[in-house]
């Protein structure tokens, strides 16, 4: 079993939240509480898939930044753009605009994303071929998605394709050839990801299944896209230098569909959007999708153009990213033989165990027998104004000694009206409460 210690990537400023409760009820893995009148999140729980900061009407949430400076650090900057970073610019009809802009900002060399899209393609097709794999094959190029599968679906572990994301072996690659380039040891080459996820900052900060990852800093494109747009502006068709080396079946992975239409096959399905994978996930583990060959899975609505620290409507992004097709070659890309090793993850998915209530086996069983009776003295709305997102989610938090039973305002109401007739059982009492009537009264 894996650890529960998680980076993330999504912060709460305690100072603009309103103890609000739209994101507990939004939150696909039960991992935000709001607590004296202030919401918090529940870290082995949270997958950063970003929903959060998505609908917080006082933008409590947001994602870790980090300043441009870093790339000072190394003597050679490498820019990763993911193909998302091209649908956020209008009538945008040569992506080497984007890609000159970069080296524009101080970066020496760039790599497409989408040129590792369309090799991670190839490797896929390849996969797909052997008779031992488990099907259908679950996409692990969203990391959130990955994340989700481990902490809530530990059973479809084996269905999930064990290949390092575009992202990934864009920047394994970019950093070969700027070794080869330039004769500069790997800790002297910077790789940095431009994203439009906090679930990829988390990647790339705490790698699942390899030791280190390839990228060496991330910016998102929120952050980005106003220099980078300056820049453009200021460029010449003379200056723009021809850089790209993706076609567009590496740059529609950014769009829902993108990645599975590249495996050219039929026997697939694509999902996208916190709440649809999970039913998606949830089919899968009922055993209902078994005459499927693939299944690609992206937390955010639309793909990664949906992203949250994207800047473009994504139905926008995607509009833009399609108009690219009649610029662009179909791909530019291909492995010259078998999948490479370094291609494949360095070890194995783990699932991580957030629900266990107690290490010790009795004592687990005792505690699931009084939430199962807590929750019957629930009223069953799943309202959410407890500050948990279910009455089972209060009924945890209760048990594991993080709340009270008269956080549900309902329950606290009838024992008002009962006039206290309506006793608290002892286990669920707040401390230093005593039986009688005085037990019911709300504080």
């Amino acid at each position: 079993m894996a650890s529960k210690d998680f980076f993330h990537a999504v912060r709460l400023d305690e100072d603009k939240c309103k103890g609000c409760i739209n994101c507990i009820k939004r939150c696909p893995t039960g991992a935000i509480r709001v607590r004296r009148g202030k919401a918090y999140i529940i870290s082995e729980r949270c997958i950063d898939c970003g929903e959060c900061i998505r609908i917080c009407p006082n933008h409590a949430k947001y994602a870790e930044k980090y300043s441009f400076n870093e790339i000072l650090a190394y003597q050679y900057r490498v820019a990763l753009p993911a193909p998302t970073l091209y649908g956020q610019f209008n009538n945008l009809d040569n992506v080497n605009y984007v890609l000159t802009a970069l080296l524009r900002l101080g970066f020496d060399d760039v790599f497409e994303v989408a040129a590792g899209a369309e090799l991670v393609s190839d490797a896929t097709r390849a996969y797909l071929q052997r008779a031992d794999v488990v099907r259908p094959v679950i996409s692990s190029a969203c990391p959130a998605v990955v994340r989700l599968i481990r902490v809530r679906f530990p059973n479809l572990i084996p269905n999930v394709l064990d290949l390092n994301a575009p992202m990934e072996e864009a920047a394994r690659l970019a950093r070969l050839r700027a070794q080869k380039k330039t004769g500069l040891a790997p800790e002297e080459i910077g790789v940095f990801f431009l994203t439009p996820c906090t679930a990829k900052i988390s990647a790339i900060k705490q790698p699942i299944c390899n030791t280190t990852s390839a990228v060496s800093g991330v910016f998102s494109i929120q952050d980005i896209y106003p220099v980078l747009l300056m820049q453009m502006e200021k460029l010449t068709r003379d200056e723009v230098e021809k850089l790209g080396d993706s076609g567009f079946s590496g740059v529609r992975w950014a769009s829902s569909g993108g990645e599975s239409a590249a495996l050219r096959s039929d026997r697939y399905l694509a999902a996208d959007g916190i709440e649809n994978v999970i039913q998606v996930l949830e089919e899968l583990e009922n055993e209902k999708l078994n005459d499927l060959d693939f299944i690609e899975l992206n937390a955010c609505p639309g793909g990664c153009v949906g992203g949250p620290l994207t800047v473009e409507n994504p139905y926008v992004a995607k509009a833009r990213l399609q108009r690219l097709r009649k610029y662009l070659p179909e791909s530019c890309n291909r492995l010259s033989g078998d999948i490479p090793r370094a291609m494949r993850w360095e070890k194995p998915l783990e699932p991580v165990d957030i629900l266990k209530l107690d290490a010790d086996l009795r004592r687990a069983m005792e505690k699931m027998q009084k939430l199962n009776e807590l929750e019957k003295l629930l009223p069953g709305l799943d309202c959410g104004t407890c500050g948990a997102p279910s009455c089972r989610d209060l009924a945890e938090d209760i048990v594991r000694g993080k709340g009270s039973i008269e956080d549900c305002v309902f329950f606290a109401r009838d024992t008002a009206d009962s006039g206290g007739r309506i006793p608290i059982p002892a286990p669920f009492r707040k401390s230093g409460e005593q039986p009688g009537k005085e037990e019911g009264e709300t504080k």
